[in-house]
């Protein structure tokens, strides 16, 4: 089933870092390709609730997910000296979801109940570091038992002159197939009650254009200003989200064909000292569906010793409710749009822990191309009832 749950990705990501340069005493630049990095990240995340969509805002939210992801990059310069990098990504998820498994409410667990989705990417970048240009293509999909998704994007950044700002540009297009699994009580007679019945399927297309600036002021100021756009078309609906209406009566979710999201965002990071480093970031939001929220982030590294630092963070999100929102036997007939999802409900959220990380310059456990081990672990919490925690992973190899 389609996983609608809050994630940590952002937190939780892989850290990418450039390699130096390679030049002999001439100056000339390898063109040979060359094994860069590599990481790999593994996260367990467990919630518990009582709003499940499925069963009309009412139920056990309770969610297992164990994620990992693998990522290699290489590199090559061309023959006019600008640097190729080529990254590969396998992402594997398994989760089993409560809620999900009551897609058919007459029985005590189905194959609904678990799926594994598989998500694959690939890139390419060219660098030209003379002119500080940089231009990225890349291409994606995700697999799971009711989603398929094929993605693509295309990246162009230009430094400035000094090299202390950098504008981009980026364009993502997301091409998905939605299976129309329907709750069983709302499928045609004699239709079947097994997860192999002939669903049918139907499109969602995501397009997203994403504009940024960076700036380091000096030593120890640097900023980003971070504007998207995004609009969504298709059938942008849940189709095993139940909704219960005034009269008792279940009914399929029902949300608009189309969606435009405007998030505006800033960041900051402050180096205090050698010893400690403030990042903040802050997000407005809104959307034609009557969301608008706020969410603010700060986490502040400390270098313990020049090899290990910890980094507790606190992110604080809130919003206002779809429009199209309403909790359980609340609808009436008279909605022409209605969902009792409470991930488009009023909310705010709290998310807070901390991580440890390890750089030692003989490598990690004295493994020398084992160059980073980060631990991380966080606790999320809403006001409606819905809590969560995450440990996350991340070696990576160089």
């Amino acid at each position: 089933m389609k996983k609608i749950l809050f994630t940590a990705a952002a937190v939780f990501a892989l850290l990418h870092t450039q390699a130096q340069t390679i030049a002999d005493s001439t100056g000339y630049k390898s063109r040979k390709l060359k094994f860069e990095e590599a990481n790999l990240v593994s996260s367990y995340y467990q919630q518990d609730g009582n709003n499940a969509a499925v069963t009309g805002g009412i139920g056990s939210q309770k969610l297992t997910d164990i994620a990992n992801v693998f990522d290699v990059k290489f590199y090559r310069y061309d023959k006019k000296f600008r640097k190729q990098t080529f990254t590969g990504e396998i992402g594997i998820d398994h989760y089993t979801s409560a809620s999900s498994d009551r897609v058919d409410l007459k029985v005590n667990s189905s194959a609904s109940h678990a799926d594994t989705r598989f998500y694959p990417s690939v890139s390419w970048s060219v660098e030209n570091e003379n002119k500080g240009t940089t231009f990225t293509v890349g291409a994606s999909s995700s697999t799971e038992f009711d989603y398929q998704s094929f993605g693509a994007n295309v990246l162009f950044a230009k430094k400035t002159k000094n090299k202390n700002g950098e504008f981009s540009a980026k364009l993502q297009t997301y091409l998905d197939q939605v299976k129309l699994v329907t709750p069983i009580e709302l499928r045609p007679a004699g239709g079947g009650r097994g997860d192999d019945y002939n669903y049918g399927t139907a499109a969602r297309n995501t397009f997203a254009g994403s504009l940024s600036y960076a700036q380091i002021v000096n030593q120890k100021f640097h900023f980003a200003l971070l504007a998207d756009a995004v609009t969504q078309n298709g059938f942008l609906s849940l189709p095993f989200y139940r909704v219960y209406f005034k009269d008792g009566s279940v009914h399929q979710e029902k949300l608009p064909d189309a969606r435009t999201k405007f998030p505006l965002g800033f960041r900051a990071n402050y180096f205090l000292s050698d010893k400690f480093i403030i990042r903040t970031y802050y997000r407005y939001y809104t959307d034609n569906w009557g969301i608008q929220s706020n969410t603010a982030n700060i986490e502040v590294p400390i270098k313990i010793t020049p090899f290990i630092s910890v980094a507790p963070f606190y992110r604080y999100y809130n919003q206002t409710a779809s429009k199209y929102f309403a909790a359980y036997q609340t609808h009436t007939a008279a909605n022409q749009y209605y969902t009792s999802n409470y991930d488009l409900s009023k909310f705010s959220s709290n998310f807070y822990g901390a991580g440890i990380r390890l750089v030692p310059p003989t490598g990690v456990f004295g493994l020398q191309h084992f160059s980073m081990l980060e631990l991380r672990y966080g606790h999320y919490q809403k006001s409606i009832d819905m809590n969560a925690n995450i440990i996350s992973l991340n070696l990576k190899f160089k």
